[in-house]
């Protein structure tokens, strides 16, 4: 009988716990643990990797589980057994749903992957090893850490239950404004671990590294326990010294970071809305007491306040704000300390109450700000009932005056309810777990929002020069946050100028700042662990996050549209979304397929049941989550359809009635190539090679039209073959072989290589540091591909081919106009001349901007 050894790694802005049952200490044995974070203005990669040997002398399970931030998306994850490397394909949600339930109507054990926990979500994988084997574990996630308090902050648990022969965290932060104060925090180190940890810090960049050893790691020297267990924290911040913020720029995309301090705080006018409905008896109420009694003693002396508490009926505790006085204060108090929790839950006619109330107040500081602070524990089930209703009768009575803040107590509460709610009404929603620490979450989540000092702020960019920029306007600025704004520089400019306007207690500011592009580009020249292009991942990031904010209370056919632009880059960029998850399939002997999703908060509550409207109904028998995704594909389809017609109709554009076979830009010149082969007499036509690069692509023309139907690009390192027809896309590594159809939108990375399918569009294959190649799937007027290359600087010198050689070996001659005539040169390739043309052709390239293009048009023989 097989033995089955769990295994459990866990991951919280790099966090990780590995444990095993005692019966089976040693069967199952991490030899090396590796945490590699990299932090780069404020913007984190995670790296884990664990990898594991079976020790025992027949197969063992193992069980891989992940924790990490829910604010976290995860990249890529793969599994190695001995030396063969099973990616995870990320795809979107309702393809990768179907894919499971076939899996699981062939009989395959296959388990869904559920995500919980209070600040963590969890990816958890097993898989059979037989003895004396090797598994691999790696998993990528990247994250924007969030300013709160003055501070960022990267938490990492560490409880690995076994002694661990390489064990190894490294955590590297380079911010180009300066590191303002670093320190390092942990819950379980001793001297003998204290010499395992090294700190180098300069004026911009950190690297923390703890490293242990075996005896490090003991207990005591005669036993064979570890010591680690507990929580290992990194804080930080940054230097701020212009007043407009820092603005970074890597390759075109621009983040701007703006987090003003030192100035006056806003009165607040706060009225307190408490659930005291009978779910809220015991310990709810007693902390909630708590936690106000706290929240009191914070008010500032210019602050109003209130408290209107409610059940079935509502109660004013004064029919006005009062001042923040000593008191006012000690009255407060005593009538905290009397709350008590009975009767049903009125929450429509608790809100409009306290809207009535601020609506009502008068002798109120001229310059302060409004806010309502709702607490409750359950759904309404007193008065109006029904949450659209709410929802509507709210936001007609704040109309923007005020900010509501939802506190959902527990997991009866709909989450959903109350963040639709609090996000239409300038707010935000928090759940406050049910915990011995609920008071503290409490009181925490008031420090966050007790110092307004800006309201009103505009970041305002040259319209003509940038694209795709996130949110720019914001209602409050609360001390010890941080706004950040990013977007594509769609023009060439030499500076980038922004202006801030935003309201103070003072005055109203007008800050401005021009940042020059070329100097901050070479901020990030060099430097050893920048990850990529990694503000524009920033970007794709922060505007997923915020479509999917933004869709939350958004009308029908808006939020279709959001999701489904959301879903393009969840795709894009390979992040595992609400809108995406991740199929891991196991070895063909294991017959397994598992289904990594990231469910939202509301995915963790019990079933409603109150009235609701078609927004909030599940088609019966769906998994929490999966409703969206289900409406994705036409939406998808329906947005696609309309970004291929964004065209300028206003000028005259020439007429071009075909394609060409393949397209080009030369190499630092503004031209491009139309190239025609006549390569249907070969089986397939040499198109490129690069011995440096490893990389090798060739072509084969269709029979009956004629453009190209094939391609096969070959990497050597990673050693992959991608088969590209117009029928399907093959993935091949070493001998496991995975279909990618076009029908469906996926992603997969092997070894770094990350090779992304766009429904019915196009395919990319990505690696750092190479040449990316992208074929675009036309349909019009018959099925053939289009292939083409992004990032061409990374060509050696020593490329070849049809295509190749136009990247190292071709140039115009000087004075190359033939008789004068503007529409035909002389082209050198590979030191022969031909004569080129200028005509216009269509354009097969996605990021094509204008339709159609102007080309030299060439013909060669291979």
């Amino acid at each position: 009988m097989e033995e089955r050894t769990f295994l459990a790694l866990v991951v919280f802005s790099s966090l990780v716990v590995l444990s095993e049952t005692v019966a089976q200490k040693h069967a199952i044995e991490i030899y090396s643990l590796h945490v590699d974070c990299k932090v780069t203005s404020r913007f984190a990669h995670t790296v884990i990797t664990s990898k594991i040997v079976n020790r025992a002398n027949e197969s063992r399970e193992a069980t891989f589980e992940v924790e990490l931030p829910k604010t976290a998306f995860i990249t890529n994850f793969s599994m190695s057994i001995d030396g063969k490397v099973y990616p995870g394909i990320i795809k979107e949600k309702a393809s990768a749903q179907k894919e499971y339930d076939t899996a699981v109507l062939r009989g395959q054990s296959a388990g869904l992957v559920k995500i919980t926990g209070r600040k963590l979500e969890q990816f958890h994988v097993s898989v059979s090893i037989a003895a004396a084997s090797k598994v691999t574990f790696e998993l990528t996630y990247e994250e924007l850490l969030k300013r709160q308090l003055g501070k960022f902050e990267l938490l990492i648990k560490v409880r690995p239950r076994q002694l661990v022969k390489h064990f190894q965290i490294d955590v590297h932060i380079f911010e180009p404004q300066g590191i303002r104060f670093l320190e390092t925090d942990s819950t379980f180190m001793t001297n003998e671990l204290t010499e395992a940890l090294t700190k180098v810090q300069n004026e911009t960049k950190a690297h923390i590294l703890f490293k242990p050893t075996v005896d490090q790691q003991k207990i005591n020297p005669e036993l064979d326990e570890t010591l680690l267990n507990g929580d290992f924290v990194v804080r930080y911040d940054v230097k701020r010294s212009a007043t407009a913020g820092d603005i970074q720029i890597v390759n075109g995309y621009f983040v701007h970071y703006f987090a003003p301090h030192e100035m006056p705080v806003f009165p607040k006018n706060v009225i307190f809305l408490i659930d005291r409905s009978g779910s809220m008896a015991g310990r709810k109420i007693e902390q909630t007491k708590a936690a106000l009694l706290k929240i009191l003693q914070d008010l500032r002396p210019e602050d109003h306040f209130s408290f209107i508490t409610f059940n079935s009926r509502v109660a004013e505790w004064r029919s006005s704000l009062l001042q923040a006085t000593a008191e006012n204060m000690a009255n407060a108090a005593g009538f905290v300390q009397t709350l008590s929790a009975s009767g049903g839950t009125d929450i429509n006619r608790a809100l409009l109450t306290a809207v009535s109330v601020l609506d009502k107040a008068k002798r109120l500081p001229k310059s302060s700000v409004s806010m309502i602070i709702l607490l409750t524990d359950g759904q309404p089930t007193s008065g109006e009932s029904n949450v659209e209703v709410i929802q509507e009768n709210i936001q007609k009575a704040v109309n923007g005056k005020y900010a509501l803040f939802c506190l959902g107590f527990g997991f009866d509460v709909s989450y959903k309810f109350l963040e639709k709610m609090a996000l239409s009404n300038g707010g935000i929603a928090r759940r406050i777990y049910e915990n011995a620490d609920a008071a503290l979450q409490l009181q925490g989540f008031y420090q966050e929002v007790a110092t307004p000092i800006l309201r009103k702020i505009e970041m305002q960019y040259p319209e003509n020069a940038i694209e795709g920029l996130t949110k720019n306007n914001f209602k409050l600025f609360f001390e010890g946050s941080e706004i950040i704004v990013s977007g594509k520089i769609s023009n060439e400019l030499d500076l980038l100028p922004v202006e801030i306007k935003a309201q103070s207690h003072a005055s109203d500011l007008t800050l401005k700042e021009e940042a020059n592009v070329k100097e901050k580009e070479q901020v990030f020249q060099n430097q050893s662990y920048i990850f990529g292009n990694f503000i524009e991942r920033l970007w794709a990031y922060l505007t997923i996050q915020q479509l999917l904010e933004k869709s939350i209370s958004a009308q029908a056919e808006d939020q279709k549209t959001l999701e489904a632009q959301a879903l393009e880059l969840s795709l894009r960029y390979s992040f595992v979304t609400p809108l995406t998850s991740m199929v891991v399939t196991k070895p063909a002997d294991q017959q397994q397929t598992e289904l990594a999703n990231k469910p939202t908060e509301a995915d963790n509550e019990k079933p409603s049941s109150f009235p609701v409207g078609d927004a909030y109904r599940l088609r019966s028998g769906s998994p929490p989550g999966r409703w969206r995704s289900e409406t994705q594909s036409g939406s998808n389809k329906k947005l696609s359809s309309v970004v291929d017609r964004l065209r300028d109709k206003t000028r005259a554009q020439p007429l071009a009635n075909e394609y060409p076979q393949l397209l080009l830009q030369l190499p630092k010149q503004n031209e491009i190539i139309c190239l025609n082969t006549d390569g249907k007499a070969q089986p397939s036509v040499h198109l490129l090679s690069d011995p440096e690069q490893g990389l090798t692509v060739t072509g084969k023309l269709g029979d009956r039209i004629n453009h190209f139907v094939q391609f096969e690009v070959i990497y050597v390192n990673p050693p992959v073959r991608i088969h590209v027809s117009t029928d399907e896309i093959v993935l091949s590594h070493d001998t496991e072989s995975t279909q990618l159809p076009w029908t469906e939108s996926a992603t997969s990375t092997v070894q770094g290589l990350r090779v992304s399918v766009e429904k019915e569009r196009s395919i990319t294959a990505s690696l750092s540091d190479t040449v990316t190649v992208k074929i675009s799937f036309v349909k019009f007027p018959d099925n053939f591909l289009g292939l083409y290359f992004l990032n061409t600087d990374y060509f050696s010198d020593k490329v070849n081919g049809v295509l190749g050689q136009f990247y190292s070996k071709a140039h115009f001659e000087n004075n190359s106009y033939i008789n004068q005539r503007a529409d035909e040169r002389l082209l050198s390739v590979s030191g022969s001349e031909h004569k080129v043309t200028r005509q216009f052709k269509k354009d097969y390239r996605l990021e094509s901007t204008s339709d159609p293009v102007s080309c030299w048009s060439i013909d060669l023989t291979p």
